[in-house]
């Protein structure tokens, strides 16, 4: 390590609001920051698209990493097993692994978008000595509703994914809700029957491998009619939304684990 590098200041864009925001606060008051992007090989047309809006409005490259190495390649490696909330294996070699490889030796400024109002989420420390965290928003004292005005303001508004996912990550990211398997399914019938290609039996264990706790996409879509109007009848006890993003999502047994925050800020 030459410790007379500069320090590197660096921000991942992932695709969602907090992580965009936390780009646009932050352009001119750390000019030098480098912004990043671990495309996963499995990213909603939507979050590409909005990457490549913020690369517009930032005026500096969002640098691609995990160029090569896409979730098909690591599946291989875990012999066609699928992840899930026990085993995140796609978040450490997708976007763990490739930040601190992009980080290398030197000394690191790493910023976070977790807001003040979420004093439960640490967000991702990393154990190399090297990176430093900071949060700004928390700092700042910033909300979520500073945040979606930081991006209304901007002009670029929030993500078209918002308007049927609360989250950003891979097309069959496994913290994905029922219902949101039922809006891949309406915006993105390839994805979903993609994602359904994934799914197996092992006639050796008698073990089902899925995406959406405790049924095959199949048995999800089957229930397409019930699930949608649990969820309006949930949404419409607390309030009318534009997006699932404000949404109230409880719909049967969803694991309502805040999902890898890496990915989804």
């Amino acid at each position: 390590m030459d410790n007379n590098k500069p320090i590197r200041h660096l921000l991942g864009i992932s695709g969602g609001k907090d992580s965009a925001a936390l780009a646009i606060y932050m352009r001119d008051k750390v000019p030098e920051m480098e912004y990043f992007f671990a495309d996963t090989g499995a990213e909603l047309p939507e979050t590409l698209a909005f990457v490549n809006l913020m690369e517009d409005y930032l005026g500096k490259e969002i640098i691609r990493i995990n160029a090569g190495r896409d979730f098909d390649y690591y599946l291989k490696l875990h012999k066609d097993y699928l992840p899930s909330a026990q085993q995140r294996w796609c978040t450490i070699n997708l976007k763990l692994k490739p930040f601190e490889d992009f980080a290398g030796d030197d000394q690191v400024i790493s910023y976070v978008g977790i807001r003040a109002d979420e004093p439960q989420r640490d967000g991702y420390l990393s154990s190399k000595p090297t990176i430093q965290a900071r949060f700004p928003f928390k700092e700042d004292g910033l909300v979520r509703e500073d945040i979606i005005n930081i991006l209304n303001e901007s002009g670029l508004g929030l993500p078209k994914y918002y308007e049927w996912r609360s989250r950003s990550g891979c097309y069959f990211c496994f913290f994905q809700r029922k219902i949101e398997w039922i809006g891949l399914q309406e915006n993105h019938p390839e994805l979903f029957e993609a994602a359904k290609k994934f799914e197996k039996y092992d006639e050796a264990t008698g073990k089902s491998y899925t995406w959406s706790q405790g049924e095959t996409l199949d048995e999800v879509f089957a229930r397409k009619d019930e699930i949608k109007e649990k969820f309006a009848l949930s949404n419409s006890k607390v309030k009318k939304s534009k997006n699932l993003m404000d949404s109230v999502l409880d719909d049967d047994d969803d694991d309502k684990d805040d999902g890898c925050l890496i990915c989804m800020l």
